[in-house]
């Protein structure tokens, strides 16, 4: 089995910064495309950021320059730095990674964390 542990998240003011943290812990997988999803109360969870393996990054258009993820592959990591936060930047943080597990016929599955809170109060 394997789990996704997230952590990092808080209370910060307008202006402010986080990083938010995601470890991946198991055996006999590997991770592809690893990103960070938001949810407000009334919404659809929405995509903040993602990476692949290959480092390429993509980010939602409120993202964009304020926003940096990043992963280490030795650590099954990933994380995401957050600065110039806005009260619209409040919400649940979930960690998402699409990966292959080896010890189920390298079958492709879709992890979530448990979700970590960010408030931005101004």
């Amino acid at each position: 089995q394997v789990q996704l542990v997230e952590s990092g998240g808080g209370s910060v003011q307008t202006g402010g910064s986080l990083r938010l943290s995601c470890a991946a812990s198991g055996t006999s997988f590997a991770l592809n495309t690893l990103a960070w999803y938001r949810q407000t109360p009334g919404r659809q969870r929405e995509l903040v950021a993602s990476i692949t393996s290959s480092l390429v990054t993509t980010y939602s258009d409120s993202a964009k320059g304020r926003f940096t993820i990043s992963r280490n592959s030795a650590q099954n990591a990933v994380y995401l730095r957050m600065e110039s936060l806005t009260p619209d930047d409040t919400g649940v943080y979930y960690c998402n990674a699409d990966l292959i597990r080896w010890d189920d016929n390298a079958r492709r599955f879709e992890y979530w964390g448990q979700g970590t809170q960010v408030t931005v109060f101004s």
